[in-house]
């Protein structure tokens, strides 16, 4: 905190996180109300994150509330350093293969209390427990996978497979990031993406003996394809402050996103092979079998609405244009006339699909937002964004790995990269940068570390069809991930 006195009136510059309804002035001898202030206003201050607090009064109010403003500065370190240390004590639970739910939603509950608003947390699980876009994706493609397995659909395509996998084995982690991310890019959605190809790969990648830590993470890796659909909602965003087409802002940032592509690719699959999680993993009931008799109708079934996604999404047909749980559901219409099981017993599997995807997903979901809540209760994460905004020496910088530290924290990088492309990018010219340069930057950050988020929806999803914590994805994805950053930036940095 800053004073300047002038005359008889003290001017006060501090952050903008203080709250200013909590301002009290007392006479420092009588500790009672202070009567002879005679006027109190605020000003903006010349930064985004300062307020400045201009006061008439005497010596001993005076001196009372700067003591008084001391005081709530102490406090509100205090809170960012509890959660702080709280986030680190997570992560080594996570990490520990504690419950993740637990911490979560324990970790979220205590920052909500420390924050001052209890309730905050229980109001985000309720929330979060009526996610519409989540659940629906979420719960009717566990549906639908319940079904593919239920019928053995599964075991025929992935035995059908079984040939080429045996043949391409040194491409197949690459070849599910970069399938992943083509799907990714039709359908703009993570959680989509990941609900929708997950079913397929990541059983898939198991049968073929790669870990399951390693075949979710493999799909996790990419899903974030989404950079290259004009639909994403921060490419029309920056094209926008820029005045130019969104196609523009795509194909400025075209190159950055394939190369980041290509190094996570070959990141992950060397670590892969370091760990020796490429073969050697056998799946439960997910074996390739000896002169297994493959019904290729069957076969195909499996893959049937991701096929559905993709030709609406891309337009190839545009009557197939349709939701997630749509496609689910014509699929397991369509499994049920090829495979000429009773609709009651492929009703149940669908249903118990849906419960299933609801207690092992859907709840780790809903135990991130309490955390999210309690980030956000405590400070942090606006401290966070404010300190990003409010450093101009170091944009450049702060536009790359503010909103990927942000997106790992909170499992969103939207927060910090739209906070920073409506703040800083429209000046970004004054910083020897252009504004789609520099959107681009924060974008393309934010993603990559929502990529990497170990509380990310679609990181949950595929620790769940993988059925393994999701800290060990982020275990293998972090490297890959940074790698990722590191070369999207140099490229976007040199344009």
């Amino acid at each position: 905190m800053k004073e300047v006195k002038e005359g008889n009136v003290y001017l006060y510059t501090f952050p903008s996180f203080i709250d200013i309804s909590a301002m009290r002035f007392y006479n420092t001898e009588r500790q009672r109300s202070c009567a002879n202030w005679r006027s109190i206003f605020f000003v903006a201050g010349p930064r985004r994150s300062q307020k400045i607090f201009r006061m008439v009064a005497d010596e001993p109010a005076r001196v009372f509330a700067k003591f008084f403003w001391n005081g709530e500065m102490y406090m509100l370190t205090l809170m960012l350093v509890s959660a702080a240390v709280i986030c680190c004590v997570v992560v080594y639970l996570l990490i520990k293969g504690h419950d993740a739910r637990v911490v979560l939603i324990g970790a979220g509950i205590i920052m909500a209390i420390i924050g001052g608003t209890p309730m905050a947390s229980l109001d985000a699980f309720a929330k979060s427990m009526t996610n519409k876009g989540l659940i629906q994706a979420i719960c009717s493609c566990m549906g639908f996978a319940m079904v593919a397995r239920f019928t053995g659909c599964d075991k025929h395509l992935i035995n059908a497979l079984a040939s080429v996998i045996s043949k391409v084995r040194p491409m197949l982690i690459p070849g599910v990031v970069l399938s992943t991310y083509l799907v990714n890019i039709a359908i703009p959605s993570a959680g989509g993406t990941a609900a929708a190809a997950g079913a397929i790969f990541i059983p898939l990648l198991m049968a073929a003996g790669v870990h399951p830590g390693m075949s979710a993470a493999a799909v996790k890796c990419g899903t974030y394809g989404s950079m290259l659909n004009p639909g994403l909602a921060h490419n029309p965003f920056v094209a926008d402050i820029a005045g130019c087409n969104v196609m523009d802002v795509i194909a400025f940032h075209f190159k950055a996103n394939v190369a980041s592509l290509a190094v996570a690719m070959v990141a992950i699959t060397v670590i892969a092979y370091i760990m020796k999680e490429h073969k050697g993993y056998v799946a439960e009931g997910l074996e390739i079998e000896e002169g297994f008799k493959i019904n290729p109708l069957y076969a195909l079934m499996p893959a049937f609405p991701i096929i559905l996604l993709l030709l609406g999404a891309t337009k190839v047909v545009p009557a197939l244009k349709m939701s997630v749980p749509a496609a689910m559901i014509i699929g397991a219409i369509v499994t049920l006339i090829v495979t000429r099981t009773k609709p009651n017993d492929i009703c149940k599997a669908f249903f118990d699909g849906m419960g299933k995807g609801y207690g092992d997903i859907m709840s780790i979901i809903i135990a991130a937002g309490v955390f999210v809540s309690g980030l956000t209760a405590t400070g942090l994460v606006k401290a966070f964004i404010d300190a990003m905004l409010n450093n101009p020496a170091i944009v450049k910088i702060c536009a790359a790995a503010g909103p990927f530290l942000l997106g790992v924290l909170t499992g969103s990088g939207d927060a910090a990269t739209f906070a920073f492309n409506e703040a800083i990018t429209p000046f970004a010219p004054d910083f020897g940068m252009s504004v789609v340069q520099m959107g681009s930057m924060a974008t393309l950050g934010g993603t990559l570390g929502r990529t990497m988020s170990p509380i990310a929806g679609a990181t949950i999803i595929c620790a769940g069809f993988a059925g393994i914590n999701p800290m060990e994805i982020t275990k293998r994805n972090c490297i890959p991930m940074i790698l990722a950053l590191v070369v999207g930036m140099t490229i976007l940095a040199m344009q």
